[in-house]
């Protein structure tokens, strides 16, 4: 009875499974990009508007302020959301080349919840995993 002594091997996932996750992977992906696209709308100037709003309070120092502000948050959302869509990127990845480790903590190498799948299509770690990373930073 040799075998019965070895750590078992957790099973790959099923293919109907990976399919889901590529799919709301894709659909991540595309919500990411559009909103990307979005909040690149308010990084540059726009000539048009700015040439019909002709009143002497278009160069006021408050309203310069607050074009400023409304840019940086811009910036702040679309590094966020470049972040996020890096992750994606990196699932799909992960999905494409290695799929029968898709769905496998990187540390422990268990099964990734599905339900934390699903919600976290890009999830790296299982719930246990990421919950002792976590409480190590806030140490």
């Amino acid at each position: 009875m040799v075998g019965s002594n070895e750590p078992k091997k957790p099973k790959p996932m099923s293919k109907k499974h990976l399919a889901h996750f590529e799919a709301r992977l894709l659909e991540e992906r595309r919500r990411v990009m559009k909103d990307l696209g979005h909040h690149g709308e308010g990084f540059g100037t726009n000539a048009e508007g700015e040439g019909q709003d002709s009143s002497a309070y278009s160069f006021h120092m408050a309203d310069q302020g607050t074009d400023a502000m409304e840019r940086e948050k811009a910036f702040l959302f679309a590094s966020k959301e470049g972040r996020f869509l890096w992750h994606i990127d990196q699932a799909l990845r992960r999905l494409y080349r290695s799929p029968e480790t898709f769905g496998k903590c990187h540390q422990c190498g268990q099964d990734v919840a599905f339900e934390r799948l699903d919600a976290l299509p890009h999830a790296r770690y299982c719930i246990e995993c990421k919950q002792r990373e976590e409480d190590a930073k806030n140490k």
